[in-house]
């Protein structure tokens, strides 16, 4: 059932619907989130059965404004930590901290720690505000799709996945596009641990420390959305060189014997293609711009029915980060 999250009255619904221990597609800023209370195991195992995602797969909880979620859910904020809360909350930012004991366990995949994030959606902190006036202390809200593909950036998106009968609150396509920056905090050192929207710099500036790559530090706890393969479309993704893809468009030809192509391309630069079968789609010279619509992209040529999808390789500096690994998780499935 699709609701508009412009509604009080709708708000209130999903706000009830998620204290009984049901499931809502949710709107934030990055992308749809399948949301459930994320204090009561039962309700975030309906998540897991949903998505087909595994059990000790984490997920990100969320809070609203000014909530008292993080002492609900974690023991402790180091400083820099909260430095960060303080530069990007309400924002498109997740903390792994340490877990405060039988908490949240199976929203954490039962580790030690927990992510939290505090989105930035006007529909997402009306329902986390209505939620935690119910009772309801934090919502657990991986993205809104089956697991491993590619994830929701509007309501019709998130009911193609589960169908009507899923409680959807509709609050218009997400302004940033691909999901939260998560950065673990759990360890005494900042370390990212899935780049997104806020960059490296950004975060180094406002905690006051270097950010380390998670590959320089043991022990790096599992957190949503890091899988070496992930947010792939139902067509094979390759990422191709410029010149590289021209040339492959190049011996493609002409349609033989009628027979389609069927290849999708996404690229910054124009492309010549002499095949008809070929779908060109221009992609945003903006990294923010790109970001915003990638998922959407990749589902509308899944949609037109093409095999391949071949991506222009994208800018090697700091704004590209965030699209450059959603792509080449989806070009390894």
């Amino acid at each position: 059932m699709l609701l508009d999250g412009q509604d009080p009255a709708a708000i209130q619904q999903a706000a009830r619907a998620l204290a009984a221990g049901d499931l809502l597609g949710l709107p934030t800023e990055t992308v749809y989130g399948l949301a459930a209370d994320a204090s009561s195991d039962t309700a975030v195992a309906k998540i897991f059965k949903a998505k087909g995602r595994p059990s000790d797969h984490p997920l990100i909880v969320h809070l609203a404004p000014g909530s008292a979620g993080v002492a609900h859910f974690a023991t402790q904020v180091p400083a820099f930590a909260q430095a960060l809360m303080d530069a990007f909350w309400p924002g498109p930012l997740t903390l792994i901290l340490p877990r405060r004991p039988g908490v949240g366990a199976a929203a954490a995949g039962g580790q030690d720690s927990i992510g939290l994030r505090c989105p930035a959606h006007p529909v997402a902190q009306a329902v986390l505000q209505a939620c935690a006036a119910l009772g309801v202390a934090g919502l657990a809200a991986p993205s809104a799709n089956q697991f491993g593909r590619v994830s929701p950036t509007t309501a019709a998106h998130v009911q193609s996945e589960f169908g009507a009968d899923l409680l959807v609150l509709d609050g218009g396509p997400c302004t940033m596009g691909i999901e939260s920056t998560i950065v673990d905090c759990s360890r005494g050192v900042p370390v990212l641990l899935r780049p997104g929207s806020i960059s490296r710099d950004q975060i180094e500036q406002a905690c006051g420390q270097p950010l380390r790559d998670k590959d320089t530090v043991a022990a790096t706890p599992r957190a949503s959305g890091t899988l070496e393969a992930h947010y792939a479309p139902t067509a094979k993704l390759r990422l191709m060189g410029t010149a590289a893809l021209q040339t492959a468009l190049d011996l493609l030809g002409q349609d033989l014997d009628g027979k389609p192509a069927r290849i999708g391309v996404y690229s910054r630069t124009a492309m010549r293609s002499r095949s008809t079968q070929v779908v060109c789609r221009r992609m945003p010279a903006d990294a923010a711009a790109a970001a915003q619509e990638l998922f959407a992209a990749l589902r509308d040529f899944d949609a037109q029915g093409v095999r391949l999808i071949w991506v222009e390789l994208l800018p090697d500096s700091p704004e590209w980060e965030g699209v450059r690994d959603r792509l080449q998780r989806a070009s390894v499935a």
